[in-house]
Formats: structure tokens, C-alpha cells, sequence
């Protein structure tokens, strides 16, 4: 075997120790799902063996779960329903086989324990985890639009009840080793490197080799749909699970008809129905967009997969930010986490400290949950400097301009800190809206002058968009993305435009729902619909996110560059009313189209007079076609943005929308969505949108072209970009 090795100690205990060999961390591939059955065989037939303890070799990890690249092709390699069945069994028939081989097996779990991983400890009877905040124990597939498929439906559900399960499973929820315990998930927490003594401890002291639920006494925790307290979870948990997903995600359903019929049979029963289900929601157009684009692709770019191979690696040690704001305290707390030394310049040191002050609330947090010790937590915070003083910029291998959207202060920092900055160090502008190429001109070096586009907060947003201005080289851009793949986030290339790809499509969301606020629709009926398509929040709610204000400014500013070219968004003037004569600015001043004084925040009463409603009533069908219209007009304008040049990789146009803002998870993203309708008939319904509510919904002919030809973005420009 080349994924295990087994060593047998003088009281019979076999160390099965996996590590898969040239891979950082361990996954459940094709090759170590076939090894399982080998090793198991052995300890069952071994009369030399009295138990077994199953531990990683590695040090960064447990098991991160499957490896969806190498599950899904398998699977998914033909239409072959009965073949796609028998190799999602593969893994629940050797896990199955570990947890009846008639000798006690503990896992020892030495580090994070996810999906595939947690299941692999599950089948064990007895599992220890080592007391170490940085591991994570939990079955997050419902993030990418699958459910678990090694048995975590039927054995968890079995250790802490149907509830506590569907809870932890549905939200794809992490546990820390002692939660883990207290959960009942794991047996025992005990000190770092102590856990694979303490999993041989118990096979001495006569561990017992049978699971809870093979013992003919088992029940169930908290009973099942025939019991008068189990059936509450399931009459609950179906109004929870809709109100969870609105019945985008496959996934979310077929989890609990798995739950819901495993737990009433034996396990060899429930781990085949589990399976069925696993492979029916495997085989849905969610799923396999949401794999896509979430996973491989997310971890493609998360590696660098568009980064200028011909230009040297960089390693960014010391970077400036210009603005103490909560954007720039943001940017400077992920780089301290990374362990880049901080530059951060306010106009005044009141303002610095602030920023950093909200660093250290940050880390503070962190030192409360344990996941820093003192010292760590010290070294982190000095590592800050809050200052005004711009000779500090000096040894910076990047400067992060994080001020106002004001192109005059933009441009007079830009001049002053390119005074401090040696040859070859890159500056980044901030800037969510305002075209790269015009504030590179008040650089004298615009081939270092570059987008780098953060999403707020910045501590929990994992999106960074990079804009190439007309004139950024290519060693900016390789060094920006060694920067953010430093501070661990997740970059797209762009080139440069008005609102770049991000901005300019997530503002279509919101600037729809006003159209529908000027139509007559009800507010509530337009952001209960926004919910339902999958969206965050409605566009209403959204807008009072980003503020009414910062939205009127972008609108003027646009005019201002466009001049007789500006056409206003239909609603646009009961936002500059709200704003300019009523003083409601959105969330940040408590009151927008919302009124945020109570909690829950409520609609504001005085909305029907700038907007009278017209439309307060629905049914299915106008729900249907409104929620299409609302992603519709979002994917018009990503494919605008492919034809203008704006975005050319179809794995960044569909990871940057998702984790930008938002875009409907369950579709794998807007060029997956368009792909998977059809160019043709998604032209089709666009003209119909374009007919009735105007051009803003008209087809690029870009999409016109492919659509006469049957082409598609993924077959069409897949691979484009790593080939350049």
C-alpha cells in the first residue's frame, strides 16, 4: 500500500498511519478508497493483531475529505446510473467493513478531520482528538452542493440525535475538539501528540468492537419519525430546510429524506440509501456547478492558477496601508495574520490608532477563543505601526491606497508615497469603482500601478479582485497575486472599466430592484424574491448595506465622466430624495428603505409615498419570473463585461461573482447558469426581459454569436488563460 502503513507494537495494536505520499495534506482519492478494504482485511484476519489505532502522518492535518476532482469524474464518467452507484458505494461499503471487522479500532485524530476525513473517524469506535484549536471536526459538503456520502447522514445522526445532526450537517458547521466532545462526536480530547497513547490506552483497557448502533439495545437520541419527539424534527425541519434553502439547493432535501429513511432500518440498509441520495444530488446541475466553481476552480485560483508564469516569485515582508478606515484596519489585520510587517498611515495619529485599535479588537477575539496564545497575540499587534509619517513607507514592497473614492486624494497620496518607494515596488489602489487607468496617472511608475480590490469586512470576505490598468506590467501583477495568495485570500484578474466586473454587476441587483420599487411592486415582495433566488439578501436590504449616499455620489461622478452618455437607472431619483431631502443614508445612520431603531429592522412607512404600490399580491409564477429576471439581469451583464474584455476566464467570472456578492451559490455562478440553461434559450428570455422592461437586458452579440454556433463559455474559453 502506498497511501498506509501498518506497525504492529508488542501488545498486538496496529498503528495504521495514512499519508498519501506528494500531497500536503491527506484526501480520500480513488487510490486510498481501494486500499481501505487491504488494511481492514488485515486486521480482521491478522490473528497477531488485538485492535488497531488509524492516524495521519502528516502535520498539516487528519484527512481534508474527498478529493471531488477524482470523486466526480469517477462518477460522472458516463450516464451509467448503476456504475455512478457503485462507485459512491466504494467508500460506505469499506467503511461499513472497518466498523464490523470484530476488533476494536480507534482513530487518533491528530489534525482537521473534514468530510471524508470525519466520516473515515466516524466508522472508528472510539475516537480521540488531540486538544489543538487550529483542528476542525465537521461535514461542510453542503457547500458545495453535496451532502456526505461516507455515512455521516446515518452515523452522526445515530451518536447526537436527528436535530443536533441535520443542524450540524445542513450548515456545513466546524467543531473545536472540546465542542467536538461535548457534542458527543469524539470520545476524548487529550494533549497535543498524546492521542495516538491515549487510542491504544483504550484497545488495552478491552475497547469494544462494536458500533452503538450494531448493539440490539440502541435507540435512537431523541427518537425517530414514529416517535412522539422524533417526529417533531422532521415536521420542524422541513419548514426550517425551506426556509433555508427556498428549494434552490437539491442537497438540503435529499440530506433529510436520507436521515429520514436511514434512521427507520438497519445501518447496511441506511448507508445504501444514503447512497442513492448521495448520487442523485451528485448528478443534479447544482451540484455539479457548485463543485466546480467552489472547489476546483476556487482552489485553481487560490494556487495562482493565472499568474504570469515567466515572472519570478515574490514574497512580500513589508507592506504600507494608506488609510486607517475600517477597509484599511481590515487589510492591515490580514496581514498581520500572514505575518507581513504593516505600515498604517492615517492623515492624523487620532485616526491611525483607531485603525489599529480595530485590529486589536480583532485579535483579541481570537486570544478568547484560544486560537492565539499571548505572545502570538503581541507579535501580531506590534507588528502594526499606526503613523502619519510617510518616510515609515520606506523597504515597502507594496503600498495599498485605501482612502477615500475621491480621485484628488487618491492622486495626492499616490504622488507621495511613490516618493518613499524603491524601484520595483507596486502600488495598489483600493478603488471599488474608479477606472485603474485614470489614477495611474498621477503615478510616475504606471507599470507598478495596479487594482487590488478588497470586500468589506475584509477579515471574513475571501475575495480580492486585481484590475490591470492599460498600462500595468506583468511583474506587478505576478507580485500582487504572490501578495494576496500570501494573505490567503482568493484573486480574479480583471482589466480595467467603470466599476471594474464586480461593482458593475453586483450594482445590476440592486439598481433592478429599485426598477421594481418604480413598477409598483411592494418592497417587501421585491427582497422576499431577492431571498429566493438564492441572493444573500434582497436588493432593498442590499442597497441599504452599501448605503443610499455612496450610491448617489457613484451616480453623480458617473454622470459628471459620461456626460450626454449617462442614462439614469429607472428609481434612481427616489433614492437621491431619500437621500438629499430626508437624510436617509441606509444602515450606517439607522435609517434607509429600512428603519433599523427596532429589531428585526422593519420597512419605512413613508416609502409608499415616493413609490406607491401597485403590486402587493403574488402567485408562484410571478415569484418565478421575477426571481429569473433578478439573475438574469446580473448574467447580461457579466456577459457584457466578457465582451468588452472586462473578464475572460469563466472560472473567475463565476468564483468572483459568488464570493463578491453573492450571486446565487446554488448556480454555480452566472457563466455556469448561462451554460447550463443554454445560450440559446437564454437569449431568448432575455429579448423577452429586453421587450418588456427595457435594453438594459438586451444580449450582447457576444452571446447572439455562440448561441447560433451551440457553444458554451466553459467549452468555448476554458483554458484560454493558462495557455496564454
Amino acid at each position: 500500500m502506498e497511501n498506509f502503513k501498518i506497525d504492529v507494537d508488542a501488545d498486538g495494536i496496529a498503528l495504521i498511519t495514512f499519508d498519501v505520499p506528494g500531497r500536503s495534506m491527506n484526501t480520500l482519492t480513488g487510490k486510498v478508497m481501494a486500499e481501505i478494504p487491504e488494511w481492514v482485511e488485515r486486521v480482521k484476519t491478522d490473528d497477531a493483531i488485538k485492535g488497531a489505532v488509524l492516524t495521519s502522518g502528516k502535520t498539516s492535518g487528519f484527512c481534508a475529505g474527498a478529493d471531488l476532482g477524482d470523486m466526480a469524474s469517477g462518477m460522472l464518467g458516463g450516464s451509467d446510473l448503476q456504475a455512478a452507484y457503485d462507485a459512491g458505494w466504494r467508500l460506505n461499503g469499506a467503511l461499513r467493513a472497518l466498523e464490523t471487522c470484530g476488533k476494536p479500532v480507534a482513530a487518533a485524530i491528530n489534525g482537521l478531520a473534514l468530510g471524508g476525513g470525519l466520516e473515515l473517524t466516524l466508522a472508528c469506535h472510539y475516537r480521540v482528538v488531540e486538544n489543538d484549536n487550529k483542528i476542525q471536526l465537521g461535514l461542510p459538503e453542503i457547500k458545495v452542493g453535496l451532502f456526505p456520502g461516507g455515512g455521516g447522514t446515518q452515523r452522526l445522526t445515530r451518536l447526537v440525535g436527528v436535530q443536533a445532526a441535520m443542524m450540524a450537517i445542513s450548515e456545513g458547521k466546524s467543531f473545536r475538539p472540546n465542542d467536538a466532545k461535548g457534542a458527543g462526536i469524539v470520545h476524548e480530547v487529550v494533549e497535543k501528540g498524546q492521542s495516538v497513547e491515549a487510542a491504544k490506552a483504550w484497545i488495552r483497557g478491552g475497547g469494544k468492537a462494536v458500533q452503538p448502533w450494531d448493539e440490539k439495545s440502541f435507540k435512537l437520541p431523541g427518537g425517530g419519525p414514529y416517535h412522539p419527539a422524533g417526529i417533531q424534527n422532521f415536521l420542524v425541519g422541513n419548514a426550517m430546510v425551506r426556509k433555508q434553502s427556498y428549494g434552490n439547493y437539491p442537497a438540503v432535501t435529499n440530506l433529510m429524506k436520507a436521515v429520514y429513511e436511514g434512521v427507520q432500518v438497519p445501518m447496511d440498509a441506511a448507508l445504501r440509501i444514503e447512497t442513492r441520495y448521495f448520487i442523485k444530488t451528485l448528478m443534479t446541475p447544482q451540484a455539479q456547478g457548485m463543485i466546480r466553481s467552489l472547489f476546483l476552480s476556487k482552489q485553481e485560483l487560490d494556487k495562482g492558477a493565472v499568474r504570469p508564469a515567466d515572472q519570478p516569485k515574490s514574497d512580500p515582508k513589508k507592506v504600507t496601508v494608506l488609510g486607517a478606515g475600517m477597509m484599511g484596519a481590515g487589510i492591515a489585520y490580514v496581514q498581520a495574520m500572514a505575518g507581513i510587517e504593516t505600515i498604517l498611515i492615517d492623515r492624523d495619529q487620532e485616526a491611525a490608532d483607531k485603525g489599529k485599535a480595530h485590529v486589536e479588537e480583532l485579535l483579541k477575539k481570537r486570544l478568547s477563543r484560544g486560537q492565539l496564545t499571548q505572545d502570538k497575540y503581541d507579535a501580531l499587534l506590534g507588528s502594526i505601526t499606526a503613523t502619519t509619517d510617510y518616510d515609515l513607507i520606506k523597504g515597502s514592497d507594496l503600498v495599498i491606497e485605501a482612502v477615500f473614492e475621491n480621485r484628488e486624494i487618491k492622486a495626492d497620496v499616490t504622488k507621495r508615497a511613490e516618493a518613499q518607494l524603491a524601484r520595483g515596488a507596486v502600488f495598489g489602489s483600493n478603488t471599488s469603482t474608479l477606472p485603474i487607468s485614470g489614477l495611474s496617472e498621477a503615478s510616475v511608475r504606471p507599470e507598478d500601478f495596479i487594482g487590488i480590490h478588497f470586500f468589506s469586512p475584509v477579515d471574513k470576505m475571501m475575495l480580492v479582485e486585481i484590475i490591470m490598468g492599460e498600462k500595468t506590467g506583468p511583474a506587478a501583477l505576478a507580485k500582487s497575486l504572490d501578495y494576496v495568495m500570501k494573505i490567503r485570500k482568493t484573486p480574479i484578474v480583471v482589466n480595467d472599466g467603470r466599476g471594474f466586473y464586480t461593482s458593475r454587476c453586483f450594482a445590476t441587483y440592486v439598481a433592478e430592484g429599485l426598477a421594481m420599487l418604480e413598477e409598483g411592486y411592494a418592497p417587501a415582495l421585491i427582497d422576499n424574491i431577492g431571498r429566493a433566488t438564492g441572493m444573500p439578501r434582497g436588493p432593498l436590504e442590499m442597497h441599504d448595506d452599501v448605503a443610499l449616499d455612496l450610491s448617489v455620489k457613484v451616480s453623480k461622478q458617473t454622470k459628471a465622466d459620461l456626460g450626454d452618455a449617462y442614462v439614469p437607472l429607472p428609481g434612481a431619483q427616489i433614492v437621491e430624495k431619500m437621500v438629499e431631502e430626508l437624510g436617509r443614508y441606509g444602515r450606517k445612520n439607522g435609517k434607509g428603505f429600512y428603519d433599523y431603531d427596532t429589531k428585526p429592522k422593519t420597512l419605512w412607512k413613508g416609502l409608499s409615498d415616493l413609490a406607491p404600490v401597485t403590486i402587493d399580491d403574488s402567485t408562484p409564477e410571478l415569484v418565478e419570473d421575477q426571481k429569473r429576471r433578478l439573475l438574469y439581469r446580473q448574467a447580461v451583464e457579466v456577459a457584457r463585461c466578457w465582451e468588452e474584455g472586462v473578464i475572460d476566464d469563466p472560472r473567475e467570472a463565476d468564483v468572483g461573482a459568488i464570493l463578491a456578492w453573492g450571486f446565487a451559490p446554488w448556480t454555480g455562478g452566472p457563466i455556469t447558469m448561462i451554460d447550463q440553461i443554454g445560450l440559446k434559450a437564454f437569449v431568448e428570455q432575455a429579448d423577452a426581459y429586453a421587450a418588456k422592461y427595457g435594453e438594459r437586458f438586451s444580449p450582447p452579440q457576444l452571446l447572439r454569436d455562440m448561441a447560433a454556433k451551440g457553444e458554451t463559455f466553459y467549452g468555448k474559453f476554458a483554458g484560454q488563460k493558462q495557455a496564454a
